[in-house]
């Protein structure tokens, strides 16, 4: 297995809420994946993020990984949500928001466990 796909999983596990995205939150570098920002801001829970600009090898073996082949893509408790689109539904239907703070929850709970 490749060291970018070890990278991606490691990335994927150390964080119950991941969004690959072209640029950063602050400054988003598509529109898709600024509304995909939006969204999870909306939600109200910190949430991480990798630059897939900066990123080419994980911009090349994401898509592969989790036979998705667009961005932004958003990752919950290491499951796939989607990408924008399905981003933004889930966001006007009220369905994101109690994801993203379960996902915050489980976070949190874990490293209270981790450091007792």
């Amino acid at each position: 297995m490749s060291e970018t796909i070890d990278t991606i999983k490691q990335q994927i596990a150390d964080n119950s809420i991941l969004l690959y995205m072209k640029g950063t939150p602050q400054l988003p570098q598509c529109g898709f994946s600024a509304q995909a920002v939006q969204a999870l801001m909306g939600c109200g829970e910190r949430f991480a993020f990798v630059n897939i600009l900066d990123n080419p090898d994980i911009r090349a073996e994401l898509p592969k990984h989790a036979n998705w082949p667009t961005f932004p893509q958003l990752w919950l408790n290491g499951e796939l949500v989607g990408g924008c689109d399905i981003i933004v539904e889930m966001y006007q239907n009220g369905e994101l928001q109690p994801m993203v703070k379960n996902a915050a929850a489980s976070a949190e709970s874990e490293s209270e466990e981790g450091g007792a």
